[in-house]
């Protein structure tokens, strides 16, 4: 696998919900090759008092454009948010979703969190997929309108209610799998959430895609920062081998 630093020109960043940043960028070849799944490494600050990229998932790509969504958890993210110019980015990184809509024709895409980001970008790819957004209150949801544009249907649910359906996403992808038939889930979310629709998924008998999320150093898989444990006892890199897996290859 090979890796390109390219210098990013940034063609907005604004704040779209509390501590949630969007950002789009423009660069050709890395918006052609960029797939769903996949993840940018970008440097956050100066090489001294800033050495390690943070990885972030891949929005949307266009033609010659990218977008990325990211919170602000840290000093790296802070950073981020507050940098002028250029960015600095290496990628795409890691291995995206496995698409084909020819085999599989009703699925369902669920997310919770930051989670929900990286999935825009697989449901546009997608044909006919039900989509699932989870998050904690109604002033963190966001995307809800460009999920609607791209998929057949969107739930959302919230953690206190204050938006939606009172609970968790995953509770209405189970009220509604005898109705919608779904052949394959795709999954991106905190851990505990990923663990829950691995074994819905298993107890089904539905083919199940997680995007795992990991801290990571080098983000090519050369510290081994960011192993998972897998389904046959070895480990694997989540940023090299991943970030998205078969729910039967790894252990949550």
């Amino acid at each position: 696998m090979s890796y390109q630093v390219r210098l990013c020109n940034v063609l907005q960043k604004k704040e779209i919900a509390p501590r949630i940043v969007e950002v789009l960028i423009e660069q050709e070849e890395l918006a052609k090759a960029a797939q769903p799944g996949q993840f940018l490494h970008i440097k956050c600050g100066d090489s001294v008092s800033m050495p390690l990229r943070r990885p972030i998932s891949i929005c949307d790509a266009g033609e010659k454009q990218l977008r990325f969504i990211f919170e602000v958890k840290g000093r790296g993210t802070a950073a981020l948010q507050a940098h002028e110019g250029q960015l600095d980015v290496l990628g795409p990184v890691g291995n995206g979703f496995t698409i084909d809509n020819e085999r599989y024709k009703r699925p369902a895409v669920i997310g919770g969190g930051i989670g929900v980001y990286p999935l825009l970008f697989l449901t546009k790819r997608l044909s006919g997929a039900r989509v699932y957004l989870g998050f904690r209150n109604a002033e963190l949801v966001t995307l809800e309108e460009d999920f609607k544009a791209a998929a057949a249907g969107v739930s959302v649910a919230t953690d206190d209610g204050s938006y939606g359906y009172h609970g968790f996403a995953i509770d209405l992808l189970k009220q509604d799998l005898e109705k919608e038939g779904f052949d394959i889930i795709y999954a991106c979310g905190p851990k505990m959430m990923l663990k829950a629709i691995k074994e819905f998924a298993a107890r089904e008998n539905i083919p199940c895609q997680l995007s795992l999320e990991e801290r990571m150093g080098c983000g090519i898989g050369a510290c081994l920062t960011c192993t998972c444990k897998t389904s046959d006892g070895d480990h694997v890199r989540v940023c090299r081998n991943g970030p998205v897996f078969w729910s039967e290859e790894v252990e949550l």
